[in-house]
Protein backbone atom coordinates (compact mmCIF):
# COMPACT_ATOMS: atom_id res chain seq x y z
CA UNK A 1 0.00 0.00 0.00
CA UNK A 2 1.17 3.82 -0.69
CA UNK A 3 2.29 6.60 1.54
CA UNK A 4 -1.03 8.10 0.12
CA UNK A 5 -3.01 5.11 0.89
CA UNK A 6 -1.75 5.22 4.78
CA UNK A 7 -2.23 8.52 5.17
CA UNK A 8 -5.97 9.51 6.35
CA UNK A 9 -7.32 12.95 6.80
CA UNK A 10 -8.63 13.30 10.65
CA UNK A 11 -11.53 16.47 10.91
CA UNK A 12 -11.01 17.17 14.43
CA UNK A 13 -14.25 18.77 15.73
CA UNK A 14 -12.82 22.13 17.07
CA UNK A 15 -15.77 24.03 16.11
CA UNK A 16 -18.63 23.78 18.77
CA UNK A 17 -21.15 24.24 15.85
CA UNK A 18 -20.06 21.42 14.35
CA UNK A 19 -22.16 17.95 15.36
CA UNK A 20 -20.75 14.54 16.04
CA UNK A 21 -22.58 13.63 12.77
CA UNK A 22 -21.46 16.57 10.46
CA UNK A 23 -17.57 15.48 12.02
CA UNK A 24 -18.31 11.58 11.06
CA UNK A 25 -19.32 12.22 7.37
CA UNK A 26 -16.15 15.01 6.88
CA UNK A 27 -13.65 11.75 7.98
CA UNK A 28 -15.28 9.51 5.66
CA UNK A 29 -15.39 11.85 2.65
CA UNK A 30 -11.29 12.64 3.24
CA UNK A 31 -10.91 9.07 3.66
CA UNK A 32 -13.01 8.39 1.02
CA UNK A 33 -10.76 10.88 -1.30
CA UNK A 34 -7.84 9.12 0.18
CA UNK A 35 -8.19 5.51 -1.20
CA UNK A 36 -9.67 7.42 -4.47
CA UNK A 37 -6.03 9.08 -4.93
CA UNK A 38 -3.72 6.17 -4.12
CA UNK A 39 -5.89 3.96 -6.80
CA UNK A 40 -4.83 6.28 -9.36
CA UNK A 41 -1.82 4.93 -11.23
CA UNK A 42 1.59 6.97 -10.94
CA UNK A 43 2.99 9.16 -13.39
CA UNK A 44 5.79 6.51 -15.23
CA UNK A 45 9.40 8.23 -14.16
CA UNK A 46 10.81 10.55 -17.38
CA UNK A 47 13.48 9.50 -19.27
CA UNK A 48 15.91 11.81 -21.20
CA UNK A 49 15.37 12.41 -24.30
CA UNK A 50 19.08 10.88 -25.21
CA UNK A 51 17.91 7.74 -23.79
CA UNK A 52 14.94 7.60 -25.49
CA UNK A 53 16.23 8.09 -29.00
CA UNK A 54 18.80 5.28 -28.53
CA UNK A 55 16.56 3.33 -27.58
CA UNK A 56 14.26 3.19 -31.00
CA UNK A 57 17.53 3.73 -32.72
CA UNK A 58 18.67 0.69 -31.52
CA UNK A 59 15.59 -1.25 -31.41
CA UNK A 60 14.53 -0.44 -35.42
CA UNK A 61 17.90 -1.26 -36.48
CA UNK A 62 18.63 -4.17 -38.12
CA UNK A 63 22.20 -4.55 -37.66
CA UNK A 64 24.52 -2.84 -34.89
CA UNK A 65 24.98 0.62 -34.91
CA UNK A 66 28.47 2.28 -33.95
CA UNK A 67 28.24 5.55 -32.19
CA UNK A 68 29.54 8.08 -35.20
CA UNK A 69 26.34 6.99 -36.61
CA UNK A 70 24.20 7.06 -33.25
CA UNK A 71 25.80 10.52 -32.53
CA UNK A 72 24.27 11.69 -35.97
CA UNK A 73 20.95 11.29 -34.33
CA UNK A 74 21.03 12.93 -31.37
CA UNK A 75 20.73 16.44 -30.53
CA UNK A 76 24.16 18.07 -30.39
CA UNK A 77 25.80 18.43 -26.78
CA UNK A 78 24.70 14.66 -26.09
CA UNK A 79 27.49 12.90 -24.27
CA UNK A 80 27.17 9.38 -26.45
CA UNK A 81 29.19 7.37 -24.20
CA UNK A 82 27.34 8.00 -20.99
CA UNK A 83 24.02 7.79 -22.67
CA UNK A 84 24.97 4.59 -23.64
CA UNK A 85 26.78 3.51 -20.41
CA UNK A 86 23.17 4.41 -19.09
CA UNK A 87 21.26 2.86 -21.22
CA UNK A 88 22.55 -0.65 -20.98
CA UNK A 89 22.80 -0.08 -16.73
CA UNK A 90 18.86 0.46 -17.51
CA UNK A 91 18.70 -2.70 -19.31
CA UNK A 92 21.53 -4.81 -17.38
CA UNK A 93 18.52 -7.12 -14.99
CA UNK A 94 15.48 -7.19 -18.23
CA UNK A 95 15.35 -10.38 -20.85
CA UNK A 96 16.87 -8.20 -23.77
CA UNK A 97 20.46 -6.40 -22.66
CA UNK A 98 22.10 -4.06 -24.80
CA UNK A 99 25.78 -5.23 -25.54
CA UNK A 100 28.93 -3.82 -27.50
CA UNK A 101 30.49 -5.92 -30.27
CA UNK A 102 33.33 -4.65 -31.09
CA UNK A 103 33.22 -0.78 -31.88
CA UNK A 104 29.19 -1.24 -32.21
CA UNK A 105 25.80 -1.63 -29.83
CA UNK A 106 23.01 -3.82 -30.86
CA UNK A 107 20.11 -5.16 -28.30
CA UNK A 108 20.58 -8.94 -27.61
CA UNK A 109 18.70 -11.59 -25.56
CA UNK A 110 20.21 -12.18 -22.00
CA UNK A 111 23.01 -14.76 -21.85
CA UNK A 112 20.42 -16.70 -18.92
CA UNK A 113 17.60 -17.03 -21.14
CA UNK A 114 19.25 -17.69 -24.70
CA UNK A 115 18.13 -21.46 -23.87
CA UNK A 116 14.49 -20.73 -24.22
CA UNK A 117 15.09 -19.02 -27.62
CA UNK A 118 17.08 -22.10 -28.83
CA UNK A 119 15.68 -24.33 -32.14
CA UNK A 120 16.09 -27.43 -33.03
CA UNK A 121 15.83 -27.96 -37.02
CA UNK A 122 16.22 -31.28 -38.61
CA UNK A 123 17.95 -30.46 -41.70
CA UNK A 124 16.33 -33.29 -44.66
CA UNK A 125 18.82 -34.62 -47.01
CA UNK A 126 17.97 -36.46 -50.01
CA UNK A 127 19.68 -39.77 -50.41
CA UNK A 128 21.78 -40.09 -53.87
CA UNK A 129 20.50 -42.46 -56.42
CA UNK A 130 23.42 -44.71 -55.63
CA UNK A 131 22.33 -44.66 -51.51
CA UNK A 132 18.81 -45.78 -52.75
CA UNK A 133 19.99 -48.32 -54.91
CA UNK A 134 22.72 -49.61 -52.07
CA UNK A 135 19.59 -49.18 -49.30
CA UNK A 136 17.10 -51.15 -51.59
CA UNK A 137 19.72 -53.89 -52.43
CA UNK A 138 20.31 -54.76 -48.78
CA UNK A 139 16.77 -54.71 -47.98
CA UNK A 140 15.80 -57.18 -50.29
CA UNK A 141 18.82 -59.46 -50.81
CA UNK A 142 20.46 -59.14 -46.69
CA UNK A 143 22.82 -60.59 -45.66
CA UNK A 144 24.74 -59.25 -48.58
CA UNK A 145 28.36 -57.93 -48.78
CA UNK A 146 30.08 -54.65 -50.47
CA UNK A 147 30.90 -57.00 -53.02
CA UNK A 148 27.64 -58.57 -53.92
CA UNK A 149 26.20 -55.39 -54.06
CA UNK A 150 28.71 -54.00 -56.59
CA UNK A 151 27.83 -57.42 -58.60
CA UNK A 152 24.04 -56.42 -58.28
CA UNK A 153 24.14 -53.02 -59.07
CA UNK A 154 27.07 -53.56 -61.96
CA UNK A 155 29.00 -50.78 -60.64
CA UNK A 156 31.58 -50.24 -57.86
CA UNK A 157 30.09 -48.53 -54.27
CA UNK A 158 31.61 -45.35 -53.25
CA UNK A 159 32.87 -45.75 -49.46
CA UNK A 160 30.67 -42.84 -48.23
CA UNK A 161 27.67 -44.95 -49.52
CA UNK A 162 27.34 -47.52 -46.95
CA UNK A 163 28.58 -44.85 -44.23
CA UNK A 164 25.51 -42.52 -44.99
CA UNK A 165 23.28 -45.90 -44.84
CA UNK A 166 24.74 -46.65 -41.59
CA UNK A 167 25.22 -43.04 -40.26
CA UNK A 168 20.94 -42.62 -41.10
CA UNK A 169 21.04 -46.17 -38.97
CA UNK A 170 18.49 -47.87 -41.79
CA UNK A 171 21.49 -50.65 -42.35
CA UNK A 172 23.64 -52.19 -39.85
CA UNK A 173 26.33 -54.95 -39.64
CA UNK A 174 25.41 -58.59 -39.20
CA UNK A 175 28.57 -60.69 -39.40
CA UNK A 176 31.07 -61.87 -41.60
CA UNK A 177 30.76 -64.05 -44.67
CA UNK A 178 32.30 -67.20 -44.21
CA UNK A 179 34.32 -66.64 -47.28
CA UNK A 180 37.96 -65.31 -48.53
CA UNK A 181 38.67 -62.34 -46.57
CA UNK A 182 35.63 -62.93 -44.54
CA UNK A 183 33.81 -59.35 -45.79
CA UNK A 184 31.60 -57.73 -43.11
CA UNK A 185 27.54 -58.71 -44.04
CA UNK A 186 24.60 -55.78 -43.92
CA UNK A 187 21.08 -55.98 -42.92
CA UNK A 188 18.10 -53.70 -42.40
CA UNK A 189 17.42 -53.07 -38.63
CA UNK A 190 14.17 -51.45 -36.75
CA UNK A 191 15.02 -47.86 -37.64
CA UNK A 192 14.46 -48.65 -41.26
CA UNK A 193 11.45 -50.11 -40.74
CA UNK A 194 10.02 -47.21 -38.54
CA UNK A 195 11.41 -44.75 -41.69
CA UNK A 196 9.23 -46.45 -44.28
CA UNK A 197 6.63 -47.42 -41.76
CA UNK A 198 6.49 -51.12 -42.48
CA UNK A 199 5.62 -53.43 -39.94
CA UNK A 200 7.73 -56.28 -41.51
CA UNK A 201 10.63 -56.49 -44.06
CA UNK A 202 8.43 -58.62 -45.85
CA UNK A 203 5.83 -55.93 -46.31
CA UNK A 204 8.54 -54.64 -48.59
CA UNK A 205 6.59 -54.35 -52.31
CA UNK A 206 7.04 -57.45 -54.49
CA UNK A 207 7.41 -57.89 -58.41
CA UNK A 208 3.46 -57.25 -59.37
CA UNK A 209 3.69 -54.29 -57.07
CA UNK A 210 6.86 -52.90 -58.43
CA UNK A 211 5.70 -53.23 -61.67
CA UNK A 212 2.33 -52.00 -61.29
CA UNK A 213 4.22 -48.99 -59.40
CA UNK A 214 6.08 -48.41 -62.59
CA UNK A 215 9.01 -48.85 -61.05
CA UNK A 216 9.93 -51.82 -62.89
CA UNK A 217 10.02 -52.20 -66.52
CA UNK A 218 7.47 -54.18 -68.87
CA UNK A 219 10.05 -55.81 -70.71
CA UNK A 220 12.18 -57.40 -67.63
CA UNK A 221 14.56 -60.78 -68.88
CA UNK A 222 13.14 -63.89 -68.49
CA UNK A 223 13.30 -65.84 -64.65
CA UNK A 224 13.72 -62.54 -63.26
CA UNK A 225 12.54 -62.30 -59.51
CA UNK A 226 12.79 -60.43 -56.67
CA UNK A 227 14.10 -62.51 -53.42
CA UNK A 228 11.66 -62.35 -50.30
CA UNK A 229 13.42 -60.46 -47.83
CA UNK A 230 13.93 -61.94 -44.35
CA UNK A 231 15.66 -59.59 -41.41
CA UNK A 232 16.09 -62.29 -39.37
CA UNK A 233 19.10 -61.73 -36.98
CA UNK A 234 19.83 -64.95 -36.61
CA UNK A 235 23.17 -65.29 -38.31
CA UNK A 236 22.93 -67.88 -42.05
CA UNK A 237 24.94 -70.84 -41.95
CA UNK A 238 27.70 -68.92 -43.98
CA UNK A 239 27.75 -66.50 -41.89
CA UNK A 240 30.34 -65.67 -38.57
CA UNK A 241 29.48 -63.95 -35.18
CA UNK A 242 31.15 -60.14 -35.32
CA UNK A 243 34.52 -59.29 -33.24
CA UNK A 244 35.33 -57.19 -30.96
CA UNK A 245 36.74 -54.01 -33.18
CA UNK A 246 34.57 -55.37 -36.14
CA UNK A 247 32.81 -51.95 -35.41
CA UNK A 248 35.47 -49.46 -35.54
CA UNK A 249 35.38 -49.11 -39.29
CA UNK A 250 38.73 -47.26 -38.71
CA UNK A 251 36.91 -44.40 -36.65
CA UNK A 252 39.23 -45.09 -33.11
CA UNK A 253 42.58 -43.57 -32.55
CA UNK A 254 45.50 -45.79 -32.88
CA UNK A 255 47.13 -47.57 -29.81
CA UNK A 256 49.35 -46.10 -27.75
CA UNK A 257 53.01 -47.25 -27.74
CA UNK A 258 54.18 -49.04 -24.45
CA UNK A 259 56.47 -46.88 -22.99
CA UNK A 260 59.60 -48.39 -21.36
CA UNK A 261 59.74 -47.19 -18.01
CA UNK A 262 63.10 -49.44 -17.44
CA UNK A 263 65.30 -47.10 -15.39
CA UNK A 264 68.35 -45.76 -17.79
CA UNK A 265 71.20 -47.65 -15.75
CA UNK A 266 68.92 -51.13 -16.11
CA UNK A 267 68.41 -49.98 -20.11
CA UNK A 268 72.13 -49.68 -20.41
CA UNK A 269 73.11 -52.75 -18.44
CA UNK A 270 70.85 -54.79 -20.61
CA UNK A 271 72.47 -52.62 -23.76
CA UNK A 272 75.72 -54.18 -22.64
CA UNK A 273 74.10 -58.19 -21.85
CA UNK A 274 73.43 -57.77 -25.26
CA UNK A 275 75.87 -56.39 -26.64
CA UNK A 276 78.14 -59.33 -25.17
CA UNK A 277 75.86 -61.67 -26.35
Amino acid sequence: MSAAAKKLAIVRNDDASTSPEQTVEANEAAVTETVDNANEPAEPAMRADELRLLEALLFAAGEPLDEATLMRQLPDGVDIKDALTRLKAEYSTRGVNLVKIGRKWTFRTADDLSWLLTKNVTETRKLSRAAVETLAIVAYHQPVTRAEIEEIRGVATAAGTLDVLLKTGWIRPRGRRKAPGRPITYGTNEAFLSHFGLEEVTDLPGLDELKGAGLLEGNMPSGFSVPMPSDDAALRDDEDPLEPGDLDFGLAPPPEAELDLAPPQAAAEKGEGEGEK
